[in-house]
């Protein structure tokens, strides 16, 4: 098969599905945008703050994506593209983007408060104790995980005599000053749109050749090297700050700003994938057993089985718990009309569905290349050089290659910030809403849950536990976040469903993905304990 008619087939499928299903779940569960939102009725300038839809829909999106939508697929690639496109278009259409949806919804009737609170409220408070620890953990392994992917793609590499390698740090010194241009860029944006009215039409053309300019500079002026521990620090210094300032100055511009460089990467890879046009080279179909990793494409030990691996491998692409999180955190209390939940939620999930399908086709461009020790196994590796290898072959683009491939490495580690300081956030809330009852802030109680659930406490807690674990090494139980995310998902879709069901709404409909979700992660976190006390057992470190 073609790529192009993968590409397009399966975009044309996920816009079928907004336009039929999303809608009919708008309709079902009564969306009212006459019905204030608690943006306008909680508004308090800081985390509460009504936004113009195109801007919260850069934030939402820019926070789900992350690099998510391009590991996981090239990842599971490993069992063929059949398996990974059926579970990216159903599990996208029919399970992740209505959970996002749900999510969102449940929370913004919730007066913003978290997917925790509309436990409490159904299930009891207990139930809510426990979702937010166990969420409130996988952030912190989320800010630790991040946060050191950040740190690496900024740090600059020393020689044995501790001088720096200034030839070799150059592209990482390069990503770190674009991204500090980027803030202060992002800075001025929400300043003149929110607090001088600047038509946002004007103020997204002015930002978009500021990013330009932000390139350039950064491309050619990159004089700052700092060790990867250093940046650590000063990365969680950064999303400290940005957690606790209004979501006007930086949260809400910055996502928005560094969504054009998403669109702009999924417009180089259509480009790229339309104009080399080249045939799918990855498997259909390799078998229910992941054998490739290891006698192919030069991994370690594989996947396992079809059954659950692929559906944890593939989160972001198809279903994410991660991205509930979202939905009842940031989102809703930014949310303007209720008539915007629909394309900022369901919308943006199948966005990332679209870009899954895209990561699909830059491994298949280089597959052979990957088979043969050419191309690591590495996701964005894989990724960035797939699309730029598809542009360079178009006529008048053959001598694109190096700066293709940098743009699309520094639009994943762009989204990888976005992303964490999202996490950071909200981690804050729940570490917060973990003390308080519904509608209570710290100034309504007293003794150490006022000084645990202030915001700067409660950040402060969040984001050196995060950065610590980083700098010690949180690969260890990395490789439990995929289950858990997953079962995180499951968790979201339980609440979802118990408060539609409460509130006389139809929720027959997420019950399949609801026990799907919950038999896929018990059955990979059973998998994973056995894999581990064998390694364990035979004297070797397991996760």
């Amino acid at each position: 098969m073609n790529s192009v008619v993968l590409l397009l087939g399966g975009f044309i499928i996920l816009i079928l599905g907004y336009l039929f299903y999303g809608r009919w779940l708008a309709k079902t569960w009564g969306i009212d945008p006459s019905r204030e939102t608690p943006a306008h009725t909680k508004q308090d300038g800081m985390d509460y703050v009504p936004t113009k839809a195109p801007v919260l829909m850069g934030h939402h999106f820019s926070s789900i994506a992350g690099a998510g939508p391009i590991n996981g697929p090239i990842q599971a690639a490993v069992f063929g593209w059949v398996p990974v496109m059926l579970w990216v278009l159903i599990g996208g259409i029919f399970i992740g983007a209505t959970h996002d949806f749900g999510a969102l919804f449940a929370s913004i009737r919730h007066n913003g408060a978290s997917i925790g609170e509309v436990i409490a409220s159904t299930i009891g408070k207990r139930a809510k104790r426990l979702f937010i620890i166990f969420s409130w953990l996988a952030l912190i392994l989320v800010i630790a995980a991040f946060g050191s992917i950040v740190a690496n793609t900024f740090k600059a590499t020393f020689t044995e005599t501790g001088i720096v390698d200034t030839a070799a740090s150059a592209a990482n010194a390069s990503t770190a000053t674009i991204s500090i241009l980027f803030i202060i860029i992002s800075i001025a944006f929400g300043y003149f749109v929110y607090r001088k009215n600047m038509n946002i039409v004007v103020g997204s053309v002015i930002g978009v050749i500021g990013i330009v300019l932000c390139l350039f500079i950064g491309i050619n002026f990159h004089p700052i090297y700092l060790s990867g521990t250093t940046w650590m620090i000063i990365v969680g210094i950064y999303i400290l700050i940005a957690s606790v300032t209004p979501v006007w100055v930086l949260l809400q511009p910055r996502d928005y700003l560094s969504s054009f460089l998403l669109y702009a990467l999924m417009a180089l890879a259509v480009i790229g994938i339309i104009g080399a046009h080249p045939n799918l080279n990855i498997p259909a179909f390799t078998g229910f057993k992941d054998e490739l990793s290891v006698e192919v494409l030069h991994g370690s030990a594989g996947l396992g089985y079809l059954f659950p691996a692929l559906f944890v491998t593939i989160a972001c692409g198809a279903i994410s718990g991660f991205h509930s999180l979202i939905s009842s955190g940031t989102t809703s209390k930014q949310l303007d009309s209720e008539a915007h939940a629909l394309p900022i939620a369901y919308g943006s999930m199948l966005i990332e569905c679209a870009l899954a399908i895209v990561s699909l086709c830059a491994l298949s461009y280089v597959w052979n290349d990957v088979a043969a020790g050419e191309v690591g196994f590495v996701p964005t590796t894989v990724f960035a050089s797939g699309i730029a290898k598809m542009l360079s072959v178009i006529p008048g683009l053959e001598n694109t290659y190096s700066t293709a491939y940098s743009l699309l490495v520094l639009a994943v580690s762009v989204f990888c910030l976005t992303s964490l300081d999202t996490a950071a956030r909200l981690a804050r809330y729940m570490f917060q809403e973990f003390w308080l009852d519904e509608g209570q802030t710290y100034k309504d109680v007293t003794g150490a849950k006022h000084y645990l659930a202030h915001p700067l406490v409660a950040t402060a807690i969040s984001v050196v536990l995060g950065i610590a674990l980083g700098l010690t090494g949180y690969a260890k139980i990395w490789a439990l976040f995929g289950a858990s995310n997953q079962l995180l998902a499951a968790l979201a879709l339980l609440a979802v469903a118990v408060w539609l069901g409460k509130n006389g709404k139809n929720n027959k409909i997420l019950f399949i993905p609801m026990v799907f979700m919950l038999v896929v992660t018990v059955v990979a976190l059973i998998q994973a304990i056995f894999t581990n006390c064998g390694q364990i057992m035979a004297g070797e470190d397991g996760v």
